[in-house]
């Protein structure tokens, strides 16, 4: 029987070789590739989201925890299927144009991808326009919008202005966060949640997806 627990703890800990070395240990035992990822790494990396947004976990655990993720998924990529590597959804990210705040947008992008999405980081100052070519080109489940500016906030209202008006709003969700944003303001601006860190981020994308 698969010891998925103690790949769990090693991850919130955040000790690279002994998680690389568990899930080794693992994959020799029998236990398929996706059941290590599904039910040991990716529910781990969920409770670390849960404790960040709790505070009992903070952000240097939370990269230590997402890095040894990383590690262990390398392991695991060879044994498994493209769909299963995504298999949470795919979600477009960025900070909208005239912000170049990227620190919280780097840490969601990270759990995200440790909470198994697939993330397409289109980086700092991304236009409307930008945003809408990425949603065509990607056809993601999620985009999100990151604004750590109060001048900047404006900018995320043309910015789902644009993906509406482009026609693809009605098959995708839109989430935004930054240090200004609130849930009244994504209610005005008619997105479809609001994260304040990373740990609530991912909770807001998978009960959006669920």
């Amino acid at each position: 029987m698969a010891d998925l627990d103690s790949i769990k703890e090693t991850l919130k800990k955040g000790d690279i070789e002994k998680l690389k070395e568990l899930v080794q240990g693992e994959l020799d035992q029998g236990v398929v590739a996706s059941e290590i990822l599904n039910d040991g790494l990716v529910s781990g990396m969920d409770e670390v989201g849960e404790m960040m947004e709790s505070g009992e976990m903070f952000i240097p655990e939370v990269l230590r925890s997402a890095k040894a993720m990383g590690a262990a998924v390398e392991i695991l990529k060879p044994l498994l299927g493209e769909d299963e590597i995504s298999a949470s959804g795919k979600i477009v990210i960025g900070t909208v144009k005239g912000d170049l705040h990227d620190i919280g947008k780097n840490l969601v992008n990270m759990m995200l991808k440790s909470s198994g999405f697939e993330v397409f980081d289109l980086g700092v100052d991304v236009s409307p326009e930008q945003f809408v070519a990425a949603i065509k080109e990607k056809d993601p489940d999620v985009v999100g919008f990151s604004a750590l500016l109060t001048t900047t906030m404006e900018m995320m209202q043309k910015t789902v202005d644009a993906v509406v008006e482009s026609g693809h709003r009605d098959r995708l969700k839109i989430i935004i966060g930054g240090a200004p944003v609130t849930q009244k303001f994504a209610d005005e601006i008619g997105a479809d949640g609001y994260a304040p860190d990373a740990g609530s981020a991912i909770k807001l994308a998978k009960s959006l997806l669920a």
